[in-house]
């Protein structure tokens, strides 16, 4: 049995605003991983943030990153991506979330590589827009900036006639600049487009512009009709145009682009075997681009399952092109860490970690429901050497399960004040006793007390 140690039990007192609270309660007790406030009950992680943080330094300064985030269910690979997401928004990065699915990945026969493009698209977020939608504010602030510093440099006025040729020059400067890689004379075609529906105050141009950005155009030939530009976003060229997208949030004045792709096990879940290997090959494409120096400004976070990666049967390891990228070199050891090489392997928080995690939770339930929170320290060091001792066996403990069995706890305290932790817990115990003797056959005595002593219970 594992002994915890509660270390200085007292904490701050915290001050959230209910919005958070909100987000943080409802998301915890659902088991999935909030999006704001994500802050407020970080532990641990340490090495693997500062990892990251040096990646996001180096695509600040031109260069580019991908990373996978591995770990078992429940370990924190979302909830990892997540808070590098927020803290990349708050250092002017531009950022993009999906998670894939049977109907989004990288590259499919029906559309789904281009599925996840426009998911993507859709949840293009900035530190004014967190929540996604960023793509016309993006726009606007850009054309909004170069007409306050045409104004400024030139000392014009807000309604001089001459003011909307001057912004043209900056913006066809810029869409100029982007001619010269790939399918960028389209993209700054586009780009004019959106500036002279901008200028004409022709919302009918403008949104055809942005219906092209996020890639709604289903055929050449209407885009054609609307843009005069004779290419559109498809299932093979999206990840290209992300590339663009990264120069060119750099250049109007962001950090760069950060793309979080999570769940990419269902990668691996893919049953036909040339499908499957052809999205292998579009993120061997991602990780070339980025670790070669032919992205700028561009982060890729993948999230996935250990056996997503390692599997050699279906897994990553299983395309030689990517085993041989990825795989521990020679000196590589289990018992030492390394976060500079490309994946970033999640171990599970130490119960210290766990145990602090569940002091903060204790706290936020409190501030939310407005009480006084009564649970002692003591118990949370009961509640958490339960869950530790769950069946035996630590491997199967994560920390997504005690974090909703916590919640769990918490709730039915709240609602029920008549209810004592330890009937509570108690009542648990007789439940666990009643379903292992339906399970195993064992009566009432010393062989059944036997088996529960195993597992505390």
């Amino acid at each position: 049995m594992t002994e915890l140690k509660m270390g200085n039990p007292s904490m701050p007192e915290l001050k959230i605003p209910k919005r958070l609270t909100t987000a943080l309660v409802n998301s915890l007790t659902a088991g999935v991983v909030p999006r704001i406030g994500l802050e407020q009950i970080a532990v641990g992680r340490k090495p693997e943030v500062e990892a990251i943080l040096r990646d996001l330094d180096n695509i600040t300064e031109g260069g580019a990153a991908f990373k996978l985030i591995t770990g078992r269910y429940g370990s924190g690979k979302s909830f990892l991506l997540q808070m590098i997401r927020n803290y990349a928004m708050d250092r002017e990065f531009v950022v993009a979330d999906a998670d894939l699915s049977p109907e989004r990945r990288l590259v499919g026969t029906k559309g789904q590589g281009l599925a996840t493009y426009r998911e993507l698209m859709t949840r293009l977020s900035t530190r004014t827009r967190p929540d996604g939608g960023a793509l016309e504010p993006i726009l606007q602030k850009w054309i909004a900036g170069l007409q306050q510093t045409t104004m400024s440099n030139l000392n014009m006025r807000p309604d001089d006639p001459a003011l909307p040729v001057e912004v043209e020059k900056q913006i066809f400067m810029v869409a100029g600049e982007m001619q010269n890689l790939v399918h960028g004379f389209d993209f700054a075609k586009v780009l004019a487009a959106y500036w002279n529906g901008y200028k004409h105050a022709d919302d009918d141009q403008k949104q055809s512009a942005l219906r092209w950005l996020r890639g709604e155009y289903a055929t050449k030939t209407e885009a054609k009709k609307e843009l005069s530009v004779g290419v559109i976003i498809d299932d093979d060229n999206w990840y290209d145009y992300f590339k663009l997208w990264s120069e060119f949030t750099a250049r109007i004045g962001y950090k760069g682009l950060l793309l979080f792709i999570d769940e990419a096990v269902n990668l691996y879940k893919i049953t036909n075997s040339v499908s499957r290997q052809s999205n292998y090959e579009k993120l061997l494409t991602m990780f070339n681009d980025t670790m070669q120096g032919k992205a700028e400004h561009l982060g890729v976070f993948v999230g996935g399952t250990p056996q997503f990666v390692e599997d050699e049967r279906r897994g990553l390891y299983s395309y030689e092109a990517l085993r041989s990228r990825l795989v521990d070199g020679r000196y590589a050891a289990s018992a030492y860490a390394n976060y500079t090489g490309p994946i970033i392997k999640l171990a599970m928080l130490s119960h210290e970690e766990i145990l602090i995690l569940l002091q903060k939770l204790r706290q936020i339930h409190a501030l939310h429901f407005t009480y006084q929170a009564s649970l002692s320290d003591e118990q949370l060091v009961d509640f958490m050497q339960m869950a530790v001792n769950r069946l035996g066996a630590e491997e199967l403990l994560t920390t997504r399960e005690v974090v909703r069995d916590f919640m769990d706890v918490l709730h039915t305290l709240h609602q029920n004040p008549e209810v004592t932790y330890e009937r509570l817990l108690g009542e648990r115990t007789a439940q666990a006793k009643a379903s292992i003797q339906g399970r195993t056959g064992l009566t009432e005595g010393d062989e059944l007390d036997d088996f529960l002593a195993e597992f505390e219970l």
